[in-house]
C-alpha cells in the first residue's frame, strides 16, 4: 500500500513533526514498505493456531500469596523516631 505525500504530511502533522522534503519522501517509502509487510502478514492463514500472548513457555516467577501474621504495633513503633498514642508522630506539613 503506497502512501501519498499528502498522507505522510498529515501523519507528520498529527505527530507534530516538521519534515524536510527529503524526509517526507524517505518516510513515504519506509511507511509504505511497513504497510506492505503488514498486509503480507494479514494474508497468512492462522486459523489453526491458538492465540498466544508469548512464544515462550509459561513460567510462574512469583510465589503464591500466603497470609502470615504481621508485626505487632509495639514492634512497628519500636524504631519510630517519635510515637504517640500508638501512632507515628510526624512534623506538620501544612501550617
Amino acid at each position: 500500500m503506497a502512501l501519498t505525500r499528502e498522507e505522510v504530511e498529515h501523519i507528520a502533522e498529527l505527530a507534530r513533526l516538521r519534515l524536510t522534503e527529503e524526509e517526507k519522501e524517505r518516510y513515504r517509502e519506509q511507511l509504505s514498505a511497513i504497510l506492505d509487510y503488514a498486509a503480507r502478514l494479514q494474508a497468512v492463514d492462522t486459523a489453526g493456531i491458538p492465540p498466544t500472548s508469548s512464544v515462550l513457555p509459561p513460567r510462574q516467577a512469583l510465589r503464591p500469596d500466603q497470609a502470615r501474621p504481621g508485626l505487632s504495633r509495639d514492634a512497628l513503633l519500636a524504631n519510630a523516631p517519635d510515637a504517640q498514642d500508638g501512632q507515628f508522630r510526624v512534623p506538620p506539613v501544612l501550617e
